[in-house]
């Protein structure tokens, strides 16, 4: 039996809520880690931050690690090679935005 409309659209309400929910947990987790790694300290662009935070998440999920198409995405370092923005720090409200 097919479900009406109104159910579908009931049950995609509760679905966005719950991703919204859960979206907040994950960036208050980052949030939390980013600020006792002492990148709510340091001034820096939030599209470098987002490109070293990419290479990161690349080097987790087995990737080379390169950023996708922002500035700043590795050129000249070595392969490997932490970038700057990761060891310098980051704008504190950068990470609980996500």
């Amino acid at each position: 039996m097919k479900k009406p409309s109104s159910k579908i659209r009931e049950e995609i309400a509760r679905l966005q809520d719950q991703l919204k929910q859960a979206e907040t947990r994950e960036a208050e987790r980052i949030g939390r880690i980013a600020l006792k790694a002492g990148l709510g300290e340091i001034e820096i662009e939030e599209a470098t931050l987002q490109a070293a935070f990419e290479e990161i998440a690349g080097r987790f999920r087995g990737g080379k690690g390169a950023a996708t198409g922002k500035r700043n995405t590795g050129e000249g370092r070595s392969a490997g090679a932490p970038p700057a923005t990761v060891a310098t720090g980051a704008a504190a409200g950068s990470a609980s935005e996500a």
